[in-house]
């Protein structure tokens, strides 16, 4: 009788440690936070055309930061996810103002982005070479290649295919662009590839110990390399959508992708020391991102605070995750 008296007055405090335990809990409780300051502060914030905005200005870091997501559960990272994003943009609108079929332009285009990542997974996984030194060497080749590619400036890319992912649909009193929709729709996907899939347990396994998982029988280098190729596939996919956000390919853009990206997937719940997070936190991550720098621009904040906002975010995130590893 007493036991069970106990039982049922564990039970509740169980479910709560369980509710406030899951990784995507605490990012929710921040987005949460941050929209009923902004809402409070300006009362703009809440109108349905602004989180409209919002949602279309999360796209491009948003489906950058699925291929950041899967690299980190691998404790890697990836320093050039704006640099082979923009590369996409490049050459799809380059063959397209050339004259080329614009369908094969951007599936040429999405194909050169999967090899940049097919060359980045061959050199962690076959030389061993760490993540961050292959990615950081891959940005400089591709920062210097785009400005000979482009001759040095941006020029405008005016195709109906290319911009075709920037078009909108009203939805109740939201205006949504196919950006939006593609960016749920990749999301959905490869959640489901992570956590219903052998391929996604075993991700997690190489995150955690790449040594262990190679003992158990998991092709821990045929895996890396795989997981590299996925995300070249998605920075390749964004190159579409952010020529649907902005019909422009510049070089110079996307200077601030790879922080907002690692943004997101860290305050997101993913831990930068791979094996821990997953998708749900990473959008919510995204989300934070896109809420924050559109909330501090309605408030007038000059960009460059937005900036060391951010990066102060993802010490706090990572420093937590730091002390939670310690603990367990």
């Amino acid at each position: 009788m007493n036991t069970a008296t106990v039982s049922d007055a564990e039970t509740p405090r169980s479910l709560k440690a369980r509710i406030l335990g899951t990784p995507s809990v605490g990012p929710l409780l921040v987005l949460l936070g941050f929209c009923v300051i902004f809402a409070l502060t300006n009362p703009r914030f809440l109108a349905t055309h602004n989180l409209s905005i919002i949602l279309q200005q999360t796209v491009i870091i948003g489906v950058l930061a699925i291929g950041q997501t899967l690299v980190i559960l691998t404790a890697g990272i990836d320093l050039a996810v704006g640099a082979i994003c923009v590369l996409g943009t490049i050459v799809a609108g380059k063959l397209v103002n050339l004259g080329y079929d614009p369908v094969l332009s951007m599936g040429f285009a999405i194909l050169l982005c999967t090899a940049a990542g097919l060359a980045a997974g061959g050199l962690v996984s076959g030389l061993r070479l760490p993540p961050f030194i292959v990615t950081l060497g891959i940005l400089g080749i591709l920062t210097a290649a785009l400005r000979l590619i482009s001759e040095g400036g941006a020029f405008p890319v005016r195709d109906p295919f290319l911009a075709w992912t920037g078009n909108t649909m009203k939805l109740g009193g939201f205006v949504l662009t196919y950006g939006v929709l593609i960016m749920f729709t990749l999301y959905a996907a490869v959640w489901y590839l992570l956590n219903q899939t052998k391929w996604g347990r075993h991700t997690y396994a190489i995150g955690n110990n790449a040594e262990a998982a190679r003992l158990v029988g998991i092709p821990v280098r045929r895996h890396l390399l795989s997981v590299y190729v996925l995300a070249g596939l998605i920075y390749g996919i964004a190159a579409w959508l952010a020529l649907g956000r902005i019909p422009n390919a510049d070089p110079n853009a996307m200077q601030s992708a790879n922080l907002d990206s690692i943004t997101a997937v860290v305050i997101g719940g993913t831990s930068l020391f791979g094996g821990r997070g997953g998708l749900i936190g990473t959008l919510i991550g995204a989300l934070i991102v896109g809420v924050l720098r559109n909330g501090l621009t309605l408030a007038g904040i000059d960009p460059l605070w937005q900036d060391l906002v951010t990066g102060i975010l993802v010490i706090i995130a990572v420093a937590l995750d730091q002390m939670s590893r310690r603990k367990s």
